[in-house]
């Protein structure tokens, strides 16, 4: 039920927002009473801490191990955000958008644990073998990059989506 419920948050987040997630609205969405809902999440502020731990989650199941060869994470960070040919925005490549939003929503808790895992991230794409100004660059503009479609802010669409997603990765290859 947990998931049904994390789910439901989810696409609430990307239908309406943050100020479309209330409880009731969640129950309704997951198909479950308020009372089965507050047995899982206590407050607002916990369905958007457990969507943002589960997908964070999710994200670091996509990366590779420390040890991996040079540029293996910073390519899996593009890899993992930004599809290889154009999406509609709000598609499933956009479910890190979604942690963003859970992340600037949800208090100075659900913050500090996205900068928690900046912070790891970031130190594993400095010590990935590239020039860390590169890898940094990288992980720059493939962040501004899922924020352009989360808010549609004239992202890169059609063939100049794949040609910014190409330089990138010549980037990571040049530099590995």
């Amino acid at each position: 039920m947990r998931d049904r419920i994390l789910d439901a948050v989810e696409r609430i987040l990307v239908s309406g927002g943050a100020d479309a997630v209330r409880l009731d609205a969640v129950a309704a969405e997951a198909g479950v009473s308020k009372g089965g809902l507050l047995h899982h999440f206590r407050s607002k502020q916990a369905l958007i801490e457990g969507v943002l731990e589960r997908l964070m989650a999710r994200f670091e199941a996509e990366l590779p191990p420390a040890g991996s060869p040079p540029g293996a994470f910073t390519r899996a960070w593009l890899d993992a955000s930004i599809p290889d040919t154009d999406a509609p925005a709000q598609s499933d490549a956009d479910r890190v958008s979604v942690a963003l939003l859970a992340g600037l929503s949800g208090g100075p808790e659900v913050l500090a644990a996205l900068r928690r895992y900046y912070e790891t991230w970031q130190h594993r794409l400095a010590d990935d073998g590239l020039d860390p100004a590169t890898a940094t660059l990288v992980r720059l503009a493939v962040d501004g990059w899922w924020m352009a479609r989360l808010l549609n802010l004239a992202p890169p669409a059609d063939d100049l989506h794949r040609q910014v997603r190409a330089r990138l990765t010549a980037m990571i290859e040049e530099g590995a």
